[in-house]
């Protein structure tokens, strides 16, 4: 399995902008197609954007479409989250996975996961 460590979460005032990144060991990254999830206090894990294996095809939530940009550089075996425009309802430990199969918006559908980072917005 591809071992995921995400970093660059932090406090953040509400209309400010952070910079996630998801390192990956091994030498398969670009067979993957990779996904970032968010999950808040009390609530369910839910789907932020997914990316595909080349990087040309990517989805958001509707909640973060325009203010988030998925991307990766195979080479660096790393994916990126670019948040803009943070508002309050963003606060939450974010993570990123491997997808295997199924809805790209469903967490079922990805094995290997990151032990995610903290993003907290203030108002």
């Amino acid at each position: 399995q591809v071992q995921l460590v995400e970093s660059g979460g932090g406090l953040v005032q509400a209309g400010g902008s952070l910079r996630l990144s998801c390192a990956a060991s091994g030498r398969t990254f670009s067979s993957y197609a990779m996904g970032w999830f968010r999950q808040a206090p009390g609530k369910e894990r839910e789907f932020v954007a997914v990316i595909s294996r080349s990087g040309e095809r990517t989805n958001y939530a509707d909640s973060v479409k325009g203010r988030f940009t998925i991307s990766r550089d195979n080479a660096k075996n790393t994916v990126y989250l670019q948040m803009n425009s943070l508002n309050v309802e963003d606060t939450a430990v974010y993570y990123c996975a491997t997808r295997r199969d199924g809805y790209y918006y469903a967490a079922s559908g990805y094995d290997s996961w990151g032990q995610g980072t903290q993003v907290t917005v203030s108002s």
